[in-house]
């Protein structure tokens, strides 16, 4: 009999201790939903069709979006959202869901000569990917450009002045090339 009353009082007061731990350590928001949100780029540039990162990711998690919608993020990105969420990779989708032939990543390319140095290019950058100070020539670092094309008109007030291009090929831009539906004959 008093094995059973110990036992009774100790699962009485490991239940007891459990709701209170529960109700302490109860996790804020979707940790789903944050590992998402930090793989996509933070540009908040809407190419996906959703206002920032944060509404896509959560519309990734709730299966609302594909995880091939965000052009900043490029391949490697649909990569790495693949990888977390256990699916298979696909390639980037154009702006109208459709699936782009061979989506190139662009970055942008200042010409210095156009240039007037009003600074507005580099206020839009969310990446930071744009250096250069007031009345002077500004340049992009192509290492840290998404390809969010927020810099270029209406932002920059100098027509053709910021051209997007394909960047040069280097060690931490190459990507395999994607597999190809063959057509059946």
């Amino acid at each position: 009999m008093l094995a059973v009353i110990v036992i009774t009082m100790l699962s009485l007061v490991f239940g007891v201790g459990l709701g209170l731990a529960a109700l302490r350590l109860k996790v804020e928001g979707d940790p789903l939903v944050d590992k998402i949100d930090a793989i996509l780029p933070q540009t908040q540039c809407g190419q996906c069709g959703y206002p920032g990162c944060r509404p896509y990711a959560e519309a990734i998690s709730s299966s609302e979006a594909d995880i091939n919608q965000c052009p900043p993020g490029g391949y490697v990105g649909v990569v790495a959202l693949a990888d977390l969420l256990g699916r298979d990779p696909k390639p980037l989708a154009n702006g109208d869901d459709e699936v782009a032939d061979t989506p190139p990543d662009l970055v942008a390319v200042i010409d210095e000569q156009t240039c007037i140095g009003c600074t507005k290019c580099i206020q839009a950058c969310p990446v930071d990917a744009i250096v250069g100070a007031a009345r002077h020539k500004h340049t992009v670092i192509d290492a840290y450009c998404t390809g969010c094309k927020l810099c270029l008109e209406p932002v920059c007030p100098v027509p053709g002045c910021i051209e997007m291009v394909e960047p040069k090929l280097t060690v931490d831009r190459w990507r395999p090339p994607l597999p190809r539906e063959v057509a059946r004959v």
